[in-house]
């Protein structure tokens, strides 16, 4: 019985324990939420967020930050949106229609939108290799980048518009009986992450290499594959983010996720991980990531203006940061 109030588990389940506060007060608040429609309403946008905390967590956890996360999925959303199903495109960047370019436009199809897609899995995996070989600080680095990727957005989709991949469109409006799409999707993804991450042998040493570089590369272990490693999957979470959105959204818009890079950050943080390199939930960033969404709707609830609604959100991280601190000192006091 002692065990079960241990600081260490208290800490471990303060991600759940939030989200199911932020819960009751929601059906407090809202009682017809406590329904498949409901669920279904509020959790709508959980699952690109979830993807794009992924997608932080992947970088964060070797000691890096990626504040060009928001702008990626904005890139990946817009390629989608354009690019994915085919057809004719305007000239990038002249914003210039195919009937009226006087044959000065392009034939795209579904493999030139699988190859852009891969391409930005690419350069995230050079990013990690040039952040590693350079030694060049992450949040420099990727700022950076937030630019390349917001102009190649506008580039590819210079006014909102196209039209998402019907495949993607139906498997984000999926209506399972009985349980809510969002919530089955956020289960599965927790799951795969955690196993991914936590379970394996090489997740184990992708963990290491953050909290314990040296180790790792004695152990024969190359910094510079896992650094690749990371940032590649960072690039991969973050396309699953941008499709996930665009199939949501049905359309694409090169600011469609700028809020993305910070509520990523948020959910890590809310999810239990650290900046300390290796010490991340996988599990508990998915919660972490559903609880962000909740809040939005829990802030509407509360009639707060949409423009206090960022600086409410930031107010709930720092009061779970806070009861993180007082349970991380009871468990060094014992």
């Amino acid at each position: 019985m002692k065990g079960l109030v241990s600081p260490r588990l208290l800490r471990s389940l303060l991600p759940a324990l939030s989200l199911t506060l932020l819960l009751m007060a929601i059906f407090w608040l809202q009682p017809r939420t406590m329904s498949y429609v409901g669920f279904n309403l509020m959790l709508n946008l959980a699952i690109p967020i979830a993807f794009a905390t992924l997608a932080q967590m992947c970088v964060i956890t070797v000691n890096d930050l990626d504040l060009s996360i928001g702008t990626y999925v904005g890139f990946v959303a817009c390629v989608s949106a354009t690019m994915l199903h085919g057809g004719l495109a305007a000239l990038p960047g002249l914003g210039i229609a195919p009937e009226d370019a006087a044959g000065s436009f392009w034939l795209t199809t579904p493999l030139t939108g699988v190859l852009v897609l891969a391409g930005g899995i690419g350069v995230y995996a050079l990013l990690g290799a040039l952040i590693h070989l350079r030694n060049l600080p992450s949040i420099v680095v990727t700022l950076g980048m937030s630019f390349v990727w917001l102009g190649l957005s506008i580039l590819v989709l210079p006014t909102p518009g196209g039209q998402a991949p019907g495949w993607v469109r139906e498997l984000m409006i999926l209506k399972p009986p009985y349980v809510p799409f969002p919530i089955l999707a956020a289960i599965v993804i927790a799951v795969l992450a955690q196993a991914l991450f936590m379970r394996t042998s090489y997740g184990a040493i992708l963990r290491g290499a953050g909290g314990n570089p040296r180790a790792i590369e004695r152990a024969g272990w190359s910094l510079l594959r896992v650094k690749v490693t990371m940032f590649a999957l960072c690039g991969f979470f973050g396309m699953l983010a941008g499709l996930a959105l665009v199939g949501l959204t049905t359309s694409g818009d090169a600011n469609i996720a700028l809020r993305y890079t910070l509520l990523s950050i948020a959910g890590v943080i809310l999810g239990g991980g650290e900046f300390v390199g290796g010490r991340i939930s996988p599990a508990g960033a998915v919660i972490g990531a559903i609880t962000l969404t909740l809040a939005g709707s829990f802030l509407s609830f509360l009639r707060i203006s949409p423009d206090w609604q960022i600086g409410a959100q930031g107010a709930i991280l720092i009061l779970v940061l806070a009861m993180r601190a007082v349970i991380e000192r009871m468990e060094r006091a014992r």
